[in-house]
């Protein structure tokens, strides 16, 4: 018998959920920064085993929204729960239960989908600690099972596996064995040059930024595929930044992609970027849509 499945993953920002994806898939295709508003898609990852497939949804974490993109993102993340055939809540080591994984625990409290609680980041604390938490989610009776993992060290992930492997229904093979996800290499390598700004560039700068590849071309000469974006942000001040002094911040930005293109595309890449841009885009609705945010 074969399964096959949908599992969303969802909690607040920066709880883990796309490094937990990445350590799943084995390849990088949810982009990680500490900075809230990393993802903002629903991205289809793909796993695949001889009896079984699951196709995981890394959704926006979920928060209130402040503009047309937030408005957006809280969607995407709420319509998922009745999408799917598990739900996975992941929550950190936190003792106290915050605002926003309250507000998640009230959402889910209506929702039929069996949940998975994963408690993250449990190489923190101590094992006493890690007991505690899980007796306290124990107490609201809501979950299927309650796993505490170490997103970033792997640990435990082959028991999350295998809960989910029960609770899949039966089920074709969506998709083909060798495809880790539903995403164009476009999308992934506009993900990988928006990563690395937000690893550089400073906390007001990087949540106003889209990153949109205008040319992926291979050269037949030679083994080298050059690709030009990009880079939008909110205002002229910004752009600045961006660039940095002498264009220093812009060629860090794109030395780091580089690296992480070239190991995509199993090639050398000439990636050439620029900076435009694009006045307070997230508060319009027109050009959040036409950025693909729709």
């Amino acid at each position: 018998m074969y399964k096959s499945g949908f599992v969303t993953v969802i909690g607040r920002p920066n709880v883990g959920k796309s490094t937990l994806l990445n350590q799943i898939i084995g390849e990088k295709i949810s982009i990680i920064s500490d900075k809230p508003q990393t993802t903002r898609n629903k991205i289809q990852l793909i796993y695949t085993e001889e009896n079984f497939q699951i196709i995981f949804l890394d959704t926006p974490g979920i928060q209130i929204p402040r503009n047309k993109l937030g408005e957006y993102m809280l969607k995407v993340s709420k319509e998922t729960l009745e999408e799917v055939d598990i739900i996975t809540f992941i929550v950190d080591e936190s003792m106290e239960t915050g605002r926003l994984d309250q507000y998640i625990i009230d959402e889910l409290k209506g929702v039929k989908t069996p949940i998975i609680l994963l408690i993250n980041k449990i190489d923190k604390i101590s094992r006493e600690d890690v007991d505690k938490l899980i007796k306290k989610y124990e107490k609201m009776n809501m979950f299927e099972d309650i796993i505490p993992i170490s997103a970033i060290k792997g640990e435990n992930i082959d028991s999350y596996i295998e809960a989910i492997k029960k609770l899949l229904p039966e089920g074709p093979q969506y998709f083909p064995e060798d495809m880790i996800t539903d995403q164009p290499e476009r999308f992934i390598i506009s993900e990988i040059i928006r990563e690395k700004a937000l690893e550089n560039l400073s906390e007001e700068v990087p949540h106003g930024i889209f990153v949109e590849i205008e040319r992926i071309s291979k050269r037949e000469d030679k083994d080298l595929i050059d690709v030009n974006a990009v880079i939008y942000c909110e205002r002229e001040s910004h752009k600045g930044i961006i660039i940095g002094k002498n264009g220093r911040m812009l060629k860090s930005i794109g030395r780091s992609a580089r690296q992480d293109i070239e190991k995509l595309l199993g090639s050398q890449v000439n990636l050439q970027l620029w900076v435009k841009v694009e006045k307070n885009w997230r508060e319009r609705e027109s050009k959040v849509r036409y950025f693909g945010y729709k």
